[in-house]
Order: structure tokens, then sequence, then C-alpha cells
């Protein structure tokens, strides 16, 4: 399976996973505010059996309220396990339990309530016992509408009923889950397609990044040694170098940007200098110095190019803080720079030049197992040593054409998107 459809896969099924737990959650409150909503409906009309009649018995002490008593069992032999009645004052006046649920009316008394301050229907659910309850608690109104007293009943949510709601919730939960999926399944054409083109879009414009990045290390590397060939061998070194030591990804791009670009400041370094063919006097060689400050002075304007900056400002610095600009020693020295140094020094030490022969692979490697621990990463040496060989018979003889194909594919895997 290629990137994009994994990517796009992945998260049209985070997205499915999201959805179908939203929906199965909101599904369940949904039903189970519905059976709550029946249950208080119940309640209330219950609660009309009271007639103009046995109302004033609720605010009147003197008279028989055995009626309200009736009243209250009449209700728990039918729906309620527990029935209370209160008067206006709040305080009870009759009251009948369900002989087979008695002992929910104990754990019920350590659940406080309060009456309800806007005369509305209020209600509570417990868990008792492992059970459901709900307890209902509604004002009773006379005829001008005023409170004559309270209701107070409890419902135990039965296992039926909580079966039926688990059966409802599954019904309406696959029904939600099919459409959900189905509009999975549907938008995933769309967003491939439309992915496709942003990635296309990415990659061109990509590419024409690293095209730009191409003609500009291979107009300074003309202007300095007429080949442009040591750019593409450099750093397909170097991207062996970083594989063999285990560098991330990330760096190896960051690599690859910089062995391109390692000497653009040498565009602003004058022809006397820069193709002197004898050795450079020590003023002409602070001059040249120069070169990596202008290097990142030309990079600071493209963040794209940001990513080489670490090899043009640090590759001339020396494992034992010799080097310049900076003076940098040892690890303090990025792990990039550190890996170029060596393979632009092999390169060039192997690489004939107009002025001057190319070294034979042995005195090559003798130098810098020499230098390694002054100019160069003692590790890193070792490291090379072991691949050094192979490369090197592999490009050092091989056509301009294939070394440039050689790297474009390491430019693909590294630097284009999947």
């Amino acid at each position: 399976m290629s990137g994009i459809h994994r990517i796009i896969l992945n998260r049209l099924l985070a997205a499915w996973v999201i959805v179908s737990l939203t929906t199965g959650a909101v599904m369940f409150y949904l039903g189970v505010e519905k059976i709550d909503d029946q249950l208080v409906e119940l309640a209330a009309q219950e609660s009309g059996k009271f007639s103009t009649a046995s109302l004033p018995l609720l605010n009147h002490p003197g008279k028989d309220r055995s009626a309200l008593s009736a009243l209250a069992a009449e209700f728990v032999r039918q729906h309620f396990i527990i029935v209370e009645l209160y008067d206006k004052d709040r305080r009870k006046v009759a009251e009948a339990i369900n002989p087979l649920h008695a002992s929910i009316e104990d754990d019920l008394k350590r659940q406080s309530h309060s009456f309800p301050a806007d005369n509305e229907r209020h209600y509570e659910k417990y868990l008792i016992g492992g059970q459901p309850v709900l307890q209902v608690l509604l004002p009773l109104k006379d005829i001008q509408g005023g409170v004559a007293g309270y209701f107070e009943g409890i419902f135990l949510i039965d296992p039926e009923t909580v079966a039926r709601l688990r059966r409802e919730m599954i019904v309406t939960l696959m029904i939600a889950l099919f459409a959900v999926t189905l509009t999975t399944v549907c938008l995933y054409p769309v967003i491939l397609s439309l992915n496709r083109d942003v990635i296309r879009y990415s990659h061109d414009l990509l590419r024409g990044n690293i095209e730009l990045m191409e003609v500009l290390g291979s107009a300074i590397a003309k202007r300095d040694s007429d080949t442009n060939i040591h750019n593409y061998r450099v750093s397909i070194y170097a991207v062996k170098l970083a594989e063999a030591v285990g560098l991330k990804r990330t760096e190896i791009r960051d690599l690859i940007a910089g062995a391109f670009l390692h000497d653009v400041g040498k565009i602003g370094i004058s022809d006397s200098i820069l193709l002197k063919p004898g050795r450079l006097d020590e003023r002409e060689f602070e001059i040249m110095k120069t070169h990596v400050t202008l290097g990142v002075d030309i990079l600071k304007k493209s963040d794209w190019l940001q990513k080489a900056r670490d090899v043009v400002e640090f590759h001339h610095e020396k494992f034992d803080g010799k080097g310049y600009r900076q003076g940098l020693a040892g690890k303090a020295i990025p792990n990039i720079a550190r890996i170029f140094a060596i393979v632009d020094v092999f390169d060039a030490l192997t690489s004939k030049r107009p002025y001057k022969e190319a070294f034979p692979f042995t005195e090559a490697m003798a130098i810098l197992q020499r230098d390694a621990g002054s100019h160069f990463d003692p590790q890193l040496v070792d490291a090379f040593s072991r691949i050094a060989e192979a490369l090197y018979l592999e490009i050092s003889g091989a056509p301009d054409a294939e070394v440039e194909g050689k790297l474009q594919d390491m430019i693909t895997r590294y630097l284009l998107p999947a």
C-alpha cells in the first residue's frame, strides 16, 4: 500500500472511530434521557389522581389522612416502589413502601434532596445495589395554581427496561455506524483525489527547489574547480556514511542540501584568490575563509535552504577546535558537518584537479586516518573506513550520468514525499 493510501485510510479510520464512539455515547445518553422523561411524565400523570378533595388533606393535620395513605399505597401497587407525600411546608404526611424493596429506602435516606425552588418537576438518578433508581419530586398544585404539597416517587428501573434500552441503543448505534461507514467509504476517493493534487503540486514545488539547489551548487562548483560531479560524488559519500552511522532521515535530508551548497559563499570570492594556482598567502587565506560567512548570509534569504546551513557554516571546523570560523571542537560541531568534512576531503584527495593529480585510494585513507582526532571525528573516520573502498570503486570510475542517477535516487528517497 502506497504512503498516500495508508495515510488517508489511517486518518479516515481514526475519524470513523471517533465519530462512532461519539455517536454511541450520544445515543446512549439520549436513550437514558428518554426513559427518564417517560418515568417523570408517568409520575406527573399519577400525581394528577389527587382530587380537589384529597389535596386539602395535605395541609390539615387534624383531619383523617387515611385517604392519602391509601392513595400512596395504590401508587406503590401500580408503578412505584416508594411514594412519599409532603404538605406545602415540606413535612412528610404519608408514605408507602413496597416491602420487596424496603432496603432501598434505607439507602435513599443517605441521599439528600432539595425541594424544587422553581415549583417545577425534578428528578435524580442513583445506583443502589447495582440497580438504577430514579427519584422524582414534583409540586402538587391546587386549582388556583398554588403549591399545595409535594409528591415524591421512587422508580426502580427494572432489568426488562434496561434490556430494552440496550437493544434500542444497539439498533440505533448500528444504523449510525452504517451511515458513518458509508460516508467514510464515499469520502475516500474524494479525499484521495484532492490529496493527490496537493501532493503533486507540493512535489513539483519541492522538485523545483531541489533543481535550483543543484543549479546553484553546480554553478559554484564549475567556477571553483571546473567540475560539477564533485557535488554528486561527495553527496553520495556523505549519505552512505550517514546511513552507516544511523543518522535520522531528517538529518540526511539536511546533509544532502548542505553537500550541494557547502561552498556557495565562494560566489563572493574574487577570481584572483579563488582560481589562484599556487598556495594562498595569509591575507588571501583570511579572505578565502569569509566564504563561510558569505554562504550563511546567502542561505538566510531562503527558509527552505536553511536545512543546508549546518554544513555550510561548520564544514571547515576541526575536531580539535583549530578550524574556522567559530573554532568549535568535538561533538559541538553538528553531526552532518563532521560527516561532510570527511567525505569532502576524501573526494578532493581522490579527484584530479587542474592543479593536482588524484591521490591513490590507500594514500587518501591514510591521510584521513592520520588526521582522525585532530581534523576529523575518529569514530566517523572508522565508520567511513569500513565502507570507503567498495564505495570508492563503485563511484570513482562510474560515468557522470550514472553518478548523477545514483544521487537522484537518494534525493527521491530522502527529499521527495513518498
